[in-house]
């Protein structure tokens, strides 16, 4: 097994709330060293579900597992050189703060490049420069009306809605963690630093298009826009006998095994039914007569019968259903670690295998918990560090 692939990295991530943080957790479990430089009031996120007042919830310690972190008042006047400091120390910087404010801390790439001109700075954007909403705010709801993605939950004829999960900031993280990685193999090959812009807008727009541009890949368009698999009303978890199951059958080869299933081999011949072509264009009346098979049976029953057939399903689980499901199970997907001020939580393992020695997920970190201990690493003296103390620039965890 070789090691981690970023073993000897150093990110600095700047960012709060989810998508800078998950994209900076996500190198973490690829073997950086990640310093999570916080506000001296924290990332706001720490206060979300955490009701035993741990400074830690849920969604913090999940989005900043395997991080340390360094509380800076990085307003502060004496704040701007040990910034530097991390900086010249540092391969990467992740933030999410918007242009002008992170125009008036320094935090750009033209003003850090005199810095360290081998630094890649990622910066995650609501909007793309040179756009006419460069400057505006934007949370993942703003995006996900934005680009599609709540007007295509209106398409079998409800409101618009959004997806149930903040999956803008998802999807974003994990394209930040992807140019991050891109960027260093860059600089592998010059020697050069470089601007990252992650813009949240243009990559929900590019992540919506690609299966629902349909007609408007033409210019000009030859037909609208969606796809009708996903848009039909009838694809959802199908009802059983006693429960529910999800099921996709897409290749003839599952179709026709269906259409046995059911007593009903004549369909594979039909030509609605007998191509992908023909199936999507008669989406609603072949996943109609989907759900009405459904019912016919147990899930039990049906789960048998797929399995058989090689037909892709599974069951519809609740989150805590996750927990005990035997795959995951099987697979190690959880540890139990300490979490300092809260005890013993579950944490999941990094998904993707690298080819890599297992790594078993480490906690978050307090507010400030290795305040010290960073600065003293990048050669910052024990006596400037506890002057930056006593000056309420720079904050440990107190605990």
């Amino acid at each position: 097994m070789i090691g981690a692939p970023l073993a000897g990295i150093r990110v600095l991530d700047l960012s709060t709330v989810f998508m800078g943080p998950y994209a900076a957790q996500i190198l973490a479990e690829w073997g950086a060293d990640v310093i999570k430089v916080e506000a001296l009031s924290g990332d706001q996120v720490r206060g979300v579900g955490d009701s035993a007042g741990s400074g830690a919830g849920p969604i913090f310690i999940n989005a900043n597992r395997g991080k340390r972190s360094l509380a800076v008042d990085l307003k502060a006047p004496a704040a701007r050189d040990v910034l530097h400091v991390l900086v010249r120390a540092s391969d990467v910087l992740v933030h999410n703060i918007r242009p002008p404010a992170a125009e008036r801390l320094g935090i750009t790439w033209e003003s850090l490049r005199e810095v360290n001109p081998e630094l890649i700075v990622c910066a995650f954007r609501g909007y793309g420069a040179g756009g006419p909403y460069a400057d505006r705010p934007a949370y993942d709801d703003v995006i996900q009306a934005a680009s599609g993605v709540a007007d295509a939950q209106a398409a079998a004829g409800g409101e618009p809605d959004y997806w149930r999960s903040a999956a803008s900031d998802k999807v974003m993280g994990i394209y930040g963690a992807a140019a991050a990685c891109a960027a260093l193999r860059a600089r592998e090959v010059d020697g050069a630093g470089r601007p990252v812009e992650i813009p949240m807008f243009e990559g929900m727009a590019s992540f919506m298009l690609l299966e629902r541009q349909g007609g408007w890949l033409g210019d000009p368009p030859t037909g609208p826009t969606g796809y009708p698999r996903t848009d039909s009303p009838h694809r959802r978890p199908y009802a059983t006998k006693d429960g529910h199951l999800a099921v996709m059958m897409y290749a003839d080869k599952h179709w026709t095994a269906f259409f046995e299933m059911i007593d009903r081999p004549d369909l594979a011949a039909d030509p609605r039914f007998r191509d992908i072509g023909g199936r999507t264009r008669h989406i609603d009346e072949l996943y109609g007569l989907l759900a009405e098979a459904m019912l016919m049976r147990t899930s039990a029953e049906w789960s048998e019968a797929f399995e058989r057939a090689d037909i892709p399903h599974g069951p519809v689980n609740a989150i805590e259903d996750l927990f005990t499901d035997p795959q995951l199970t099987a697979t190690d997907f959880f540890h139990t670690v300490e979490q300092p001020g809260v005890g013993r939580v579950r944490l999941a393992r990094c998904p993707v295998d690298l080819g890599t020695a297992p790594r078993a997920p480490e906690p978050a970190p307090l507010l400030g918990q290795h305040t010290r201990e960073v600065l003293t690493e990048v050669g910052i003296a024990e006596e400037h560090v506890q002057r930056l103390l006593d000056d309420g620039v720079v904050a440990v965890d107190q605990r």
